[in-house]
């Protein structure tokens, strides 16, 4: 397993007028998590682009337990639960509050796709290199 933590901080433009983190902007938040999770393993999205991949989001997932504020300061704790197999990779993620407090869930899954033809892709080779260690 793979896991990993950013932290954001809330600034007023998330917010709506009742100051709490509007729900759209969670997916927002999972690919915060998603690209830092990636730069930990040495890789960047502009560096699995440039192998000519592309990672398209085919299914999100979220659930909200909790709202997230003006000026709380969350991270976000991204898992890989399993090795990514042939061309889709899913990550989850929980968002948590400065107390500890679970506020939010998300499951969400990519394809590994060629830019050019946009057909289905094996996972890269490097990534699949940089994560056989956790699993």
């Amino acid at each position: 397993m793979f896991t990993t933590e950013t932290q954001i901080r809330i600034h007023y433009a998330l917010t709506d007028q009742m100051g709490v983190v509007y729900h759209g902007h969670y997916a927002q938040f999972y690919e915060i998590g998603r690209t830092e999770a990636i730069r930990q393993l040495g890789l960047t999205y502009k560096d699995i682009e440039a192998m000519g991949i592309i990672m398209p989001v085919i299914d999100i997932h979220s659930r909200f337990l909790r709202p997230a504020t003006y000026d709380d300061l969350i991270t976000v704790k991204t898992t890989l639960k399993e090795m990514p197999a042939n061309h889709k990779i899913v990550f989850h993620a929980e968002i948590y509050n400065q107390q500890d407090e679970l506020l939010n869930t998300g499951v969400v899954t990519l394809y590994f796709m060629y830019k050019d033809g946009m057909k289905r892709a094996e996972i890269p080779g490097v990534l699949r290199e940089k994560l056989e260690g956790y699993f």
